[in-house]
């Protein structure tokens, strides 16, 4: 090895204090795409936690977790489906709210962390630039909503509960090949609905054309609607055409 590398092994250890022109290639390397240099205006990006909380969101771990986080809320939502009518004092449904504040406390931890390693909303890159984020943050805010009003017997709170159905929706924002389909059925809304109107055109030019071939031709005989076939028949029966 020659005199730089050794250089470069001895700072990236930490033996040796690393140059300022380094700090800056760490900097970019780490905040690629985030303008933001104050989060919170606490938090800046040479700021140690910062860094922590950035490399945390960006590790595949971060990602797998959350997405064990999301199954399992799936799998408790479908679970309260069944408890619908049951007594909210029984021990059951008290256990079933615990675990609904710890999933909530959970996905509140995970949104904070990730508002101090990009910033919050001023800046490109920051959080809520992000329209998938935007919907995390409304999922996430409507809980916190739903757990600070939950003492209280108000309409509202069954409403608030009912978007507790979005949380599956979350699975896209951590999931690229999710993402692009979403983008994409998005994109193509606008040609989807001139097809529709093709559609919808060829729909009613055969339904006209069906009201004029076939119009007054599906009578049958009022008693008996297999065997005799022609009005005169009916008639000459007794029947009603």
């Amino acid at each position: 090895m020659d005199e730089d590398q050794i250089t470069s092994i001895f700072k990236d250890e930490g033996m040796m204090k690393k140059e300022q022109k380094d700090l800056e290639k760490e900097k970019l390397k780490l905040y690629i795409g985030v303008d933001c240099q104050m989060s919170f205006y606490l938090f800046d990006k040479e700021f140690e936690f910062r860094k922590f909380c950035y490399k945390a969101i960006k590790s595949k771990a971060w990602d797998n977790v959350v997405m064990l986080l999301i199954f399992l809320s799936s799998i408790k939502l479908c679970f309260d489906s069944y408890f619908l009518q049951a007594d909210p004092e029984s021990p059951i449904m008290k256990a079933s709210g615990d675990i609904d504040m710890v999933f909530n406390i959970c996905f509140i931890f995970e949104m904070v962390i990730k508002q101090i390693a990009i910033g919050l909303v001023m800046d490109d890159g920051s959080y809520l630039q992000e329209s998938w984020n935007q919907l995390d943050f409304f999922i996430v805010m409507s809980s916190i909503m739903d757990m600070a009003l939950s003492q209280f017997k108000i309409a509202m709170i069954k409403i608030l509960r009912l978007l507790r159905t979005l949380r599956p929706l979350r699975v896209i924002s951590h999931n690229k090949d999710l993402k692009m389909i979403v983008v994409a059925l998005m994109e193509s809304v606008g040609g989807i609905f001139n097809v529709m109107i093709v559609v919808f055109m060829a729909w009613l030019i055969f339904a006209i054309m069906g009201v004029n071939f076939y119009g007054g031709k599906f009578q049958f005989c009022n008693i008996d609607m297999y065997g005799i076939h022609t009005q005169l028949d009916c008639e000459f029966a007794g029947g009603e055409w």
